[in-house]
Formats: C-alpha cells, sequence, structure tokens
C-alpha cells in the first residue's frame, strides 16, 4: 500500500513539474510551486527528486519513453521491432515514424532545457548527456540494426551513418521545419525517412532494359 501510495505521488509531483516547466520555464519554476501544484509538501518533493534539476530529468525520462515504465528505451517494443525487420527501407520508415512521434512529446521540453542550458551549468549538463550521450548512443544501434541486413551507402560504416542519423533527428531539425517552416507532422516525418534512406542506404537499383 505504502508503494502505490508513493508511486501515485511521484507520477503527481512528475505531471505538476511538467506542466509548471512548460507554462513558467525551468528559471521560474519553484519546488514550491510544483509541490503545491501536485498537492504535497515541499519536503516530499525533495526526499523524492533532490533537487530542481534531477526533477526536470525525470520529467524528460518520462517524455522520452512517453510513461513511466523504467525498461530501457532500446528495450522497448518500437526500437525492437526496428531491430528485428529485416527489410532496410522498412527499418527506416519505422525509425522515421518512432522519431517523429517522439520528438512531437519531447520537443517542447527540450526547447526549455536548451534555453535553461545557455545559463545553467547543471542543465547544459543534463542536455548534452541527453542529446549527444544517450541520443549519440541509440542512433548509432539503430545504424548498426540497418547495417545488418546490407551495406550501406558508399560503404560507409555504421558508426558514420549514427552519426548522420543523429543529426538528421536532432530537436533543432524538427524545430526549423515544424515550427519555424510550419510543416505537418506527416510532412516531417515523410522527410525525414526520405532523407534518413538517402543518407545511409544504397540508391535503389533501377531494373536494366
Amino acid at each position: 500500500m505504502r508503494s502505490a501510495r508513493a508511486t501515485e505521488t511521484r507520477r503527481r509531483v512528475v505531471e505538476a513539474a511538467s506542466e509548471s516547466f512548460l507554462e513558467a520555464g525551468y528559471a521560474a519554476t519553484t519546488l514550491s510551486a510544483i509541490a503545491a501544484r501536485a498537492g504535497v509538501s515541499v519536503d516530499t518533493v525533495y526526499k523524492t527528486f533532490g533537487s530542481k534539476i534531477a526533477l526536470l530529468k525525470e520529467v524528460l525520462d518520462v517524455v522520452i519513453g512517453g510513461d513511466d515504465d523504467p525498461l530501457p528505451m532500446l528495450e522497448r517494443p518500437g526500437p525492437q521491432a526496428v531491430r528485428t525487420e529485416t527489410d532496410q527501407r522498412v527499418q527506416v520508415r519505422m525509425l522515421a515514424k518512432g522519431v517523429a512521434g517522439q520528438l512531437e512529446r519531447i520537443r517542447p521540453l527540450d526547447d526549455i532545457l536548451r534555453g535553461a542550458a545557455a545559463v545553467d551549468a547543471e542543465a547544459a549538463a543534463l542536455r548534452e548527456d541527453i542529446q549527444v550521450r544517450q541520443r549519440g548512443t541509440a542512433m548509432r544501434t539503430f545504424a548498426g540494426w540497418i547495417a545488418a541486413n546490407g551495406p550501406l551507402r558508399d560503404g560507409q560504416s555504421a558508426a558514420r551513418a549514427g552519426q548522420v542519423v543523429w543529426t538528421l533527428t536532432s530537436p533543432e531539425v524538427h524545430l526549423m521545419l515544424r515550427d519555424t517552416s510550419g510543416w505537418s507532422r506527416r510532412a516531417y516525418e515523410k522527410w525525414l525517412e526520405q532523407a534518413i534512406a538517402a543518407a545511409i542506404l544504397e540508391p535503389r537499383r533501377t531494373p536494366s532494359i
């Protein structure tokens, strides 16, 4: 019973933090405001998360995964379906769809984290960990799964292809196309699929006559 209550409290605090960060930004959001919104004491927030940056990390972990399941991202059904697929172009299509959906959830909070990173060292370190280490590792892994089903364009390595995919799937590119240029989610997803395929897959063979 106590564990269930603790889990529910944690969920409420994370939800309240996400809403507060999106409304007021990172710097203007206080743990007191989050606690009040969640209906708990500030001490509870401190005891559960330790600090505001740790709470933001928890919020981002939930948003990235789409839920609060602790299962690592690459072990979830979506990525595992990409791993087991044997057609490279289908793999790329699945990857583009998954990334597009994930960025729709992540981008608003990443915008806040990027702004905070400009003035806060802890926020800067968190964003670098998420966007460089974690996302970089994930994209190299996806590229490796695709390379396992055939050679890549121009003989490039899976590591090199992973760097290309990491660049194309960045929140910054998503921001430029979805927000600045006003593309629809579907248009962005289709572009991403085509861009990844053109960058890392061998061109389609034209049947000889």
